[in-house]
């Protein structure tokens, strides 16, 4: 094809950057010097991976900057805009464009709460009650802000004893200067000191990007490229991050924005020097509070009755050490005794101390506050105490009175009442949703307690009360949302001689009002669910281990991929210690399919070849199926049509042979799904309906809803839209009862596709923004490219092509870089003819010839249409 002749790009005339003030702006200008380059070497634009392959950086960081999302950070900007072909000049005016830009956004004020706009995260804890003194600290922080703007981050490294109060100063300057930073406060607890496993950086740097709306797929797999990408997402922020409780430098160095924008705050034990001497950091050191700060929080906690004796009041807080903590749980200990005197009261705290004193060979510096503790502990009610013993015992972060009354034996309103008791001594604290925590030294303390008042025998049962309650609540959460597989027994089987008992059916834990009350549940209780399943599997409790993955199959299915890989690969490791075959190859489906819906296609083959093996070894027909369906649905994800057929041909047979209604359903699905993909919709038409029959038989809503939606999407490609839209429409209504997030975006990008068939643009982007957002909400980026390319059709249709470019762009990038070809087809078929509609009838050409090979790549009856384009757009030039 010819192309438009141009002189060397040094000859044109600079671009037009004076009215550039805004992100979407300055992504204009990139995205024109792209096409402008593209012109000049004659071989087409610099695709998101040539970009990336040429920098080092992410494919999804390059489309960011070229979409307007975030703000190139100023080396990475001129690095861009070098390859991206400015002259000197223009560099030089692209910076300062850069820099307005940067100024604009840091200039930005808050967001108000419902614009619509990027949500902005709030993640402070609540501010500490009678937060007292330490004026000296909170100065020396305010500093950190004072004068010009810094030229690289500002650090602050709060560092002291346990319990003398570095969370609570952090939260409490934080809370004084949150104004300063409109985009946001982040808050992360990296339990360097928990009795469990401090959070690791590549766990940390995954919820710092939850945090920012990056998730599943969109977050690397690396610890380096995650850190990339979180100092991405930060560039141009101005945000406050407090990191609490770290253990060690390296926990923390990940963590750090690029940024100077952004400021840092760190609390921990350790001095952290590395911190310091390599990072810059600003060292807080936090001493025991003074006499006089100490007395007036005492006062200020206990009332009135401190003022009528000062002197025991000084004595009180000498033996707490002045630490905040142990100030705070003697004042509750006082007032809840306010017919005693403080004199009295000090004196029984003080016995106290020197009986524990003399039991302490090693002179812990702490002992003091492991005194107020005990003697807090001590006059609890004697349910109460050992209601504290036991919480430490629980391996999550977070509990409520179901999982107390489980761990002790009791009912919930006695559970309930002891909590209430705990929490009015300081020895628990509220946390969101209606339930609690625990200092980790209170947790290390019980739990110390745990061990020297209770018997293992009693611990044991304790904690295989609370495995059991929360396996029984799994169990009717996931069959109140119609996520239970019908097929499984109530139990795990053991495999034959093992001689391992099942998992009974009992503990039944919190009951549950209704599918909504069941959502909530597992959304809350989640992160305990993946902690509960690493303690059952490492500690003797494989088969609850085993079965909480095949219970939270299908939730985890819908959206929660790295909770999906923790749960499924401790199953798999629990079964393989058991020789449990048939947990192995369930386990190993799960974190295949867990990779596959975060597109890391690689990552997915060999757990799903090693689950096909054990399944064939266990001999288990309707397993071997199972895999067989998610392989060929891979195969064909990989552009790989005959393969993917072969697979899910197999898979039929299999589960067909077996009597197992729900697998031929989901193999039909796909089957179907091959052939629309390939033009034949007919027999795609018959494959889905025969699918949604089987699924309907099988009492397999899910199923049936992904059979609907798939009929919708081939009838559609018939003409049939109104059906169509009936078949959609049927699959969103359970897909929503459900709850199932993927199965909606799937849905609404159908819908959205429909309408766009029936000349209703604008409805067809309502039922695409809501897609978008889902998409994003669980990070299924295929989805997402999906939806993006189906946003751009319906702005090209409706007059707005540039629009249209920028949707289809965004695309492109995002199917690239996890490499499904189809959503590449259709988006440089999006492009051609968004360009054609702008005039520039070369890069139109140029895409519309990359869509051709796409599709006639995959074997998609598309490529005709795209060829009947082609020709249009080159017959006036032939003639």
């Amino acid at each position: 094809m010819p192309h438009r002749s141009t002189g060397p790009v040094f000859d044109l005339p600079p671009l037009d950057v004076s009215g550039v003030s805004t992100l979407p702006d300055l992504a204009t200008v990139l995205r024109a010097l792209r096409r402008r380059h593209a012109r000049q070497r004659r071989d087409g634009e610099l695709t998101y991976r040539e970009l990336a392959a040429r920098t080092g950086w992410s494919t999804a960081a390059v489309a960011e900057y070229l979409t307007g999302r975030t703000l190139p950070p100023t080396d990475r900007f001129d690095i861009l805009v070098g390859l991206l072909g400015a002259t000197p000049v223009e560099q030089g005016m692209l910076a300062t464009a850069r820099d307005r830009v940067a100024e604009q956004h840091r200039r930005t004020p808050r967001r108000p709460a419902g614009s619509g706009q990027r949500s902005v995260p709030r993640q402070l804890p609540a501010d500490v009650f009678g937060f007292t003194g330490r004026g000296e600290q909170l100065a020396h922080l305010d500093d950190m802000l004072a004068g010009p703007a810094p030229t690289a981050v500002v650090i602050s490294a709060v560092s002291g004893t346990a319990g003398v109060g570095k969370t609570a100063l952090a939260v409490h300057w934080a809370h004084r200067v949150a104004d300063r930073f409109p985009d946001g406060q982040l808050y992360l607890n990296l339990r360097g000191y928990d009795p469990e496993q401090p959070m690791r950086p590549t766990d940390a740097l995954a919820r710092l990007l939850a945090s920012l709306r990056v998730t599943g797929a969109e977050i690397p797999v690396d610890v380096e490229d995650r850190a990339a990408r979180y100092r991405t997402q930060l560039a141009g922020r101005r945000m406050l991050i407090v990191l609490d409780n770290a253990a060690t430098v390296e926990q923390v160095r990940p963590l750090l924005p690029g940024t100077p924008s952004c400021a840092v705050v760190v609390t921990s034990r350790d001095r952290l020097a590395g911190l310091v001497a390599r990072d810059g950091a600003r060292r807080v050191d936090l001493d025991l509070l003074p006499l006089p700060d100490a007395v007036a929080l005492l006062r200020q906690l206990v009332g009135a009755r401190a003022e009528t004796e000062p002197g025991a009041v000084a004595t009180l807080a000498n033996l707490c050490a002045r630490l905040p903590l142990a100030l705070r749980v003697a004042a509750e200990r006082a007032a809840a005794h306010p017919d005693a005197t403080l004199a009295e009261l000090t004196a029984e705290l003080a016995d106290r101390q020197r009986r524990l004193e003399l039991m302490d060979a090693d002179g812990d510096p702490r002992a003091a506050v492991t005194a107020v503790f005990s003697w807090s502990v001590q006059h609890l009610p004697a349910s109460a105490a050992r209601t504290f013993r036991m919480l430490g015992l629980h391996p999550g972060t977070d509990f409520d009175e179901y999982a107390a009354a489980a761990l002790t034996g009791t009912g919930p309103a006695a559970a309930r009442d002891d909590l209430a008791v705990l929490a009015r001594a300081h020895l628990l604290h509220p946390v969101p949703t209606a339930r609690h925590g625990m200092h980790d030294l209170l947790r290390g303390y019980a739990s110390q307690l745990a061990g020297a008042h209770e018997s293992e025998d009693g611990r044991r049962a304790g904690l295989g009360r609370l495995l059991d309650a929360y396996l029984g609540t799994v169990r009717s959460a996931t069959e109140l949302l119609d996520l239970a597989d019908p097929r499984r027994r109530s139990g795990v089987e053991p495999p034959a001689g093992a001689g391992r008992p099942l998992v009974e059916p009992g503990g039944a834990g919190r009951p549950l009002d209704g599918a909504g009350a069941a959502r909530r549940w597992l959304d809350t209780e989640l992160p305990n669910l993946a902690a509960v399943a690493t303690h059952a599997g490492t500690s003797g409790w494989p088969g609850h281990a085993v079965e909480l993955s095949a219970l939270l199959y299908r939730y985890l299915d819908g959206g929660h991929y790295a909770e999906a890989l923790t749960i499924h690969s401790q199953a798999y490791q629990a079964a393989e210690s058991t020789g449990d075959q048939t947990g192995q190859a369930h386990a190993l489906l799960g974190i295949g399919v867990a990779h596959l819906h975060m597109c890391r296609y690689e990552r997915a083959v060999d757990p799903l070849r090693r689950a096909l093996a054990v399944a064939r070894r266990a001999g288990d027909r309707s397993q071997q199926a199972r895999v067989l369906t998610v392989l060929g649905n891979l195969e064909r994800l990989r552009g790989r049509p005959g393969p993917a057929a072969g697979h899910l041909r197999q898979a039929l047979e299999l589960a067909g042979s077996a009597g197992d209604d729900a697998q031929q359903a989901l193999a039909l699905s796909n089957l179907g799904t091959v052939d629309a993909q390939q033009g034949r919709y007919e027999p795609a038409v018959e494959h889905f309906a025969r699918a949604a029959a089987l699924s309907r038989r099988a009492g397999n809503r899910l199923g049936e809803a992904t059979a609907l939606t798939n009929l919708g999407l081939a009838e559609q490609r018939l003409s049939r839209h109104r059906s169509a839209a009936g078949h959609l429409e049927r699959a969103l209504a359970v897909f929503r009862q459900l709850g199932h997030r993927q199965g909606q975006a799937n849905a609404l990008d159908n819908l959205g596709s429909v309408h766009l068939s029936l000349d209703q643009p604008h409805r067809a982007v309502e039922y695409f923004t809501e897609a978008l957002g889902l998409c994003r909400e669980i990070a299924d980026r295929e989805v997402q490219a999906w939806v993006l390319n189906g946003l751009g059709e319906a702005a090209r249709s409706t007059g707005r092509p540039a629009e249209a470019v920028t949707h289809h762009t965004e695309a492109l990038g995002i199917a690239a870089d996890i490499g499904v070809r189809e959503p590449q087809a259709r988006a440089h078929t999006g492009l051609g003819h968004a360009h054609r509609d702008l005039g520039d009838l070369d890069l139109a050409r140029q895409h519309l010839e990359l869509a051709l090979a796409g599709y006639t790549e995959l074997g998609s009856l598309d490529a005709q249409q795209v060829r009947r384009a082609l020709a249009a757009l080159t017959a006036p030039a032939d003639g």
